[in-house]
């Protein structure tokens, strides 16, 4: 069964955030993830929700998105990350 993570991020630091993306993004594709959409709100549908932005990679499966995201490649680039945006991952499972 796939897996998408989807992170929403307010970015706090431009060049730290370029910098978190250079870093975090080859650890992604070392562990069979693939960038689905990267990209800015324009509106919101239905309800009121906070201007953000997100992106969204797909696994092969539950286990490999967790096993990215506690990875020792990506666990050295967190300290960026937190640096660069406040950030909100959450997995989901699709059929």
């Amino acid at each position: 069964m796939t897996a998408l993570i989807v992170a929403r991020f307010d970015v706090k630091n431009a060049d730290k955030m370029d910098a978190y993306a250079t870093a975090a993004g080859p650890t992604v594709l070392a562990h069979g993830g693939e960038f689905v959409a990267i990209g800015d709100k324009v509106s919101a549908l239905v309800g009121d929700e906070k201007k953000h932005s997100i992106a969204i990679v797909s696994f092969p499966d539950a286990a490999a998105a967790k096993t990215w995201f506690a990875s020792p490649e990506y666990t050295a680039c967190k300290p960026l990350r937190e640096e660069a945006a406040d950030m909100q991952f959450t997995l989901y499972e699709t059929e």
